[in-house]
């Protein structure tokens, strides 16, 4: 799933990290703010087109394989005002199984459901979009940011919101990359793209350092 095979490399490494592989994404997910520390996706043309054919299943679940202090739990994001926003888009995936391993909750954070549906969902598009074009594989990572010092908490697990959400695309083919960064609130609009360096800076993870 990742740029040479190397996985990104945390600046601030906290404990109670746990490595996730899935079909057709794999999460970095931090049992302190029950989400995940960053998702990795490696798409192409060939995966989207097949993603076309897969029919949306929006059933959630509960990791089991996170130990139970550190999942996040189906009741946690009833009636907290937040929609449970997938990391690895539901319409980025290839396969019917893969699709239902996106709706893990390893794979969400608590989103402003306007942001969600809105500038944050067109970004997914456009991503697709780009990959469509791409010669071959492209890398693409995203991922909650905590900006606010103690963020808020859903639910009787704790689950942290963020302040804002990442998504660094990362093309090997043509050594293009480019990340967004957003608000994590309503009215929030799309902005331009912001350099690799202040993601790093930001969110403490250099994410294509193999790549260099």
């Amino acid at each position: 799933m990742f740029p040479k095979g190397q996985p990104p490399e945390l600046l601030h490494p906290p404990s109670g990290l746990f490595a996730l592989c899935f079909d057709a994404f794999a999460v970095l997910y931090s049992g302190d703010t029950k989400t995940p520390v960053y998702v990795v996706e490696r798409l192409n043309r060939a995966a989207l087109g097949a993603a076309k054919a897969i029919a949306r299943t929006d059933r959630f679940y509960a990791e089991a394989r996170l130990p139970g202090s550190a999942r996040v739990q189906l009741d946690d994001y009833r009636g907290s005002g937040y929609a449970r926003g997938h990391m690895a888009p539901a319409a980025d995936m290839p396969s019917d199984e893969a699709m239902a391993q996106s709706f893990s909750l390893a794979n969400m954070v608590p989103q402003d459901p306007s942001h969600n549906s809105g500038p944050w969902n067109r970004i997914e598009q456009d991503t697709r979009q780009y990959v469509m074009r791409a010669r071959g594989d492209v890398y693409v990572f995203t991922g909650p940011a905590f900006r606010d010092g103690r963020p808020p908490r859903i639910g009787d697990s704790g689950v942290a919101v963020p302040s804002h959400l990442f998504k660094l695309v990362h093309d090997p083919a043509t050594g293009r990359f480019w990340a967004h960064w957003h608000q994590n609130q309503p009215g929030a609009q799309a902005m331009k793209p912001i350099a690799y360096e202040a993601l790093v800076q930001k969110v403490g993870i250099d994410f294509l350092h193999s790549a260099d």
